[in-house]
């Protein structure tokens, strides 16, 4: 039986959960996660721990944050003035907002403060200096 490699097409079932078991996604009721392994789809070491795994196999792996979403970066965090915000939107804790980057991209951040005059955004991925930890089961190599 073949084993998955970069390269390979694959469709995973996974459950994440944080250092404290806390549940952050499962795709348990969902369709399997389909992804090329090397094609850097998905995060480094949940990447690493598919390679290797044949159909029907499952494995559990531990994930550090530098593999994960990285660290968390103070430089993300901004402060904006609440006049700078359309006047369409009103700002909410939680709230994610797309702002336009000089590279043409957008980049995605959430609101996690609101003041008198400033509303606070943070653009880290929201599991940025996590651990995680990965159940995996390799459903199929396409």
């Amino acid at each position: 039986m073949s084993e998955a490699k970069a390269g390979d097409k694959v469709k995973v079932h996974y459950h994440g959960t944080l250092t404290d078991g806390s549940v952050f996604d499962s795709s348990k009721e969902r369709d399997p996660l389909e992804f090329t392994v090397g094609s850097k789809q998905v995060i480094p070491g949940f990447e690493e721990a598919v390679i290797g795994l044949k159909i029907g196999e499952k494995n559990t792996t531990s994930i550090p944050c530098d593999k994960a979403y990285g660290p968390r970066q103070d430089q993300l965090i901004l402060k904006v003035k609440k006049d700078q915000f359309p006047p369409d939107i009103k700002p909410e804790i939680g709230q994610q907002l797309q702002l336009p980057q000089q590279n043409g991209q957008n980049a995605i951040v959430m609101i996690t403060d609101i003041g008198e005059e400033e509303v606070t955004l943070d653009g880290n991925h929201p599991l940025a200096g996590q651990d995680l930890t990965f159940e995996i089961e390799l459903v199929e190599i396409v």
